[in-house]
């Protein structure tokens, strides 16, 4: 035995042999057999989406636009660097425009810092930029707003800004089309009071497009000033109703006399006065009441809203006036005779004040007849009554009969 092992053919063939058990106790992968795992192959394609796109230029002097904000970027190549790649994000893409002169042109997109065993392709390669001078301008700031956000009845006056001035920073023939710079200012309901609200601030040219640039500072204060439009009217009295009978209205009079009206400049142009209806119908005495103050059309609000109103009534009182006289007009040339009344007087209920009442007599009134144009006979005619103010009165009977006679020569 110590011969064979002494043999260098002997350990030769063992050693063969090991190699070719081991090689077939190696497990071998089956994809189709859960579990197994696949063997990928060394090269593989990625895709990078929204990498940034920086720019080499003198940012001091120079304005670039056209560069793309991002690309998106294939790699290629061996697995291991394209994932890691991918992970890490650790390359740059960049456009030099160092070099460039000023005006339009087409310059390429490049990357760096990416293994040079990679396969790299850039999607877009190449950006048509504009380079132009950088320079800087002062512009006011108008502010604007929409007339919708004040309430009616409200007037907003000229708004002010701050700062009203603000640095506007962008390339040369950009910042030579501004013709328009505002700020803004909206409001999510109706405004009565003065407002003070941030706004940005937006360049605009004549078509109202917005520019391209950088503005120092980028929003202002605005404020705006707002106002009631408002004047002061009378307030009338409107009587509605008649009065209990028996009860005479001396006076309605109110406790404030004018009143602070808010609407918009057209309507008050127009308003003269506001009105509080009095109903008397039901007023039996001495009242004070508190009632609305009634506005018109297009009247926003009013101050006061409620006026008190102090009315003065006189209960009547009545009184019958006996023995008044009928007088009688015309009848030059005929006699006239009464036959109903046959003194030739009447009497009259009256009501009205008692202070006035009580102190009437036969001579406070007249009661006439008017036979100018009757002819001879008996007839029926109306007799009427001349009576002190602020009463009623009523005859004993509307009409008078009498005969009408020639008198005798």
């Amino acid at each position: 035995m110590d011969r064979w092992m002494d043999n260098p053919w002997f350990i030769k063939v063992v050693a063969l042999v090991l190699a070719v058990l081991l090689f077939g106790s190696v497990p071998k992968n089956d994809p189709d057999k859960p579990g197994d795992v696949n063997v990928p192959s060394d090269e593989m394609v990625e895709t990078v989406e929204d990498v940034p796109v920086k720019r080499i230029y003198d940012t001091d002097t120079l304005v670039v636009s056209g560069v793309p904000e991002t690309v998106t970027v294939k790699l290629q190549g061996p697995k291991n660097l394209v994932q890691q790649a991918k992970m890490l994000r650790n390359f740059e893409v960049f456009v030099d425009l160092t070099d460039a002169e000023m005006g339009n042109q087409r310059v390429p997109i490049t990357i760096k810092d990416v293994s040079e065993r990679l396969a790299v392709s850039i999607e877009p390669g190449y950006a048509n930029v504009s380079i132009q001078e950088k320079v800087t301008k002062e512009f006011s700031v108008d502010a604007e707003f929409s007339g919708n956000i004040v309430a009616d009845g409200y007037i907003a006056e000229k708004p002010t800004v701050k700062p009203d001035k603000v640095q506007i920073t962008g390339a040369k023939d950009i910042v030579d089309k501004i013709t328009y710079v505002k700020a803004t200012v909206n409001s999510s309901g109706k405004i009565t009071d003065t407002i003070t609200r941030e706004a940005s601030v937006l360049v605009l040219d004549k078509d109202m497009n917005k520019l391209d640039v950088i503005v120092e500072p980028g929003v202002v204060e605005v404020t705006i000033p707002v106002k009631s439009s408002s004047k002061k009217v009378p307030i009338d009295i409107v009587r509605k109703g008649t009065p209990p009978s028996g009860v005479t209205i001396d006076s309605i009079t109110l406790e404030t006399k004018e009143a602070e009206i808010i609407a918009a400049p057209s309507v008050l142009d127009k308003a003269n006065g506001v009105r509080v209806e009095v109903d008397v119908s039901k007023i039996e005495e001495n009242t004070e009441i508190t009632l609305p103050v009634i506005i018109g059309e297009g009247i926003v609000a009013v101050s006061p809203e409620m006026v008190k109103v102090n009315i003065k009534v006189t209960k009547a009182s009545e009184k019958t006036i006996s023995n008044v006289p009928i007088e009688i007009n015309g009848g030059a040339g005929y006699e006239v005779d009464f036959l109903d009344p046959t003194d030739g007087r009447t009497k009259l209920t009256v009501s009205g004040p008692s202070d006035i009442v009580s102190g009437l007599s036969a001579e406070d009134f007249k009661v006439l007849i008017d036979v100018s144009t009757l002819d001879e006979g008996d007839h029926e005619v109306d007799m009427k009554v001349t009576a002190p103010q602020n009463i009623t009165w009523k005859l004993a009977k509307e009409k008078a009969s009498i005969s009408v006679a020639k008198k005798e020569a």
